[in-house]
């Protein structure tokens, strides 16, 4: 005997997802980065602001990983107020985050044992709701812990930042696995360009949004934060990109 009410199809089901994911964004404010070839490609055109998202470095090891954290760094220095930054070592260089623009007498430091404690005190600091960012530099992050860290940055309009990082190349594969972040970034150190004098150029790092809620993945080679906490666009991509649409319109 068929069923009274219709079962809905895979296509409708998806499209109601993205439906409400949509409306999620759409109610809440954003952070543009103030480079036009990334922020029309993000959803409502710009980082979402009181939700969990999450940062990892490439397969370079250690130089990935500071990468990763300058660029968690920058996202923390444009918010407003003071910055929660849990670790579980003490080895933060406070210099290379003030690079990216966020100065040492913004952040408070925690230090804890474990991921379990840092994940414990990283929701503590969302929930708190007087403070700009909440970042945590973890190894694991479950789907239950992902959800609890979002929710409470939703409740109280905190952004956090999961700032994954492994010290064993073992529990690398976590990064793999389903969370409920907002966003998922990877963050990778590429050559900087030449400079007409002897020294060393800005740096340039291949930024991944391996996932987005409402949003498409993509990859971009953008130039590191600055003293401001903001990216740059090396002025070859932006040649690259006019002549890509050049070549478009040309065909149009």
């Amino acid at each position: 005997m068929p069923d009274a009410v219709p079962r809905p199809t895979v296509a409708a089901l998806r499209a109601r997802i993205a439906h409400l994911e949509g409306a999620e964004m759409h109610a809440r404010a954003v952070l543009p980065f103030g480079v036009d070839m990334l922020d029309r490609r993000m959803p409502q055109g710009g980082l979402a602001r009181g939700c969990l998202h999450e940062v990892a470095g490439g397969g370079g090891g250690a130089v990935d990983g500071a990468a990763a954290a300058c660029f968690a760094a920058g996202i923390a220095a444009r918010l407003p107020g003071p910055v929660l930054w849990c670790v579980t070592q003490a080895d933060l260089f406070a210099p290379g985050l003030e690079q990216a623009g966020l100065s040492p007498d913004r952040v408070i430091y925690v230090e804890a044992g474990d991921d379990t404690a840092v994940l414990a005190c990283m929701e503590e600091g969302l929930r708190h709701g007087g403070l700009g960012a909440v970042v945590a530099d973890v190894a694991r992050l479950s789907m239950t812990a992902s959800r609890r860290l979002h929710l409470a940055a939703k409740a109280s309009g905190t952004t956090g930042i999961a700032l994954r990082r492994w010290r064993r190349q073992a529990d690398a594969s976590d990064f793999g696995q389903p969370t409920a972040a907002m966003t998922r970034w990877r963050v990778s150190v590429l050559p900087s360009a030449p400079l007409p004098v002897p020294g060393v150029g800005r740096p340039r790092w291949l930024i991944e949004l391996i996932r987005a809620r409402a949003g498409e993945s993509f990859d971009l080679e953008l130039e590191g934060c600055d003293g401001t906490g903001h990216l740059g666009l090396p002025a070859d991509v932006a040649d690259r990109s006019a002549a890509a649409a050049g070549r478009q319109h040309a065909l149009g």
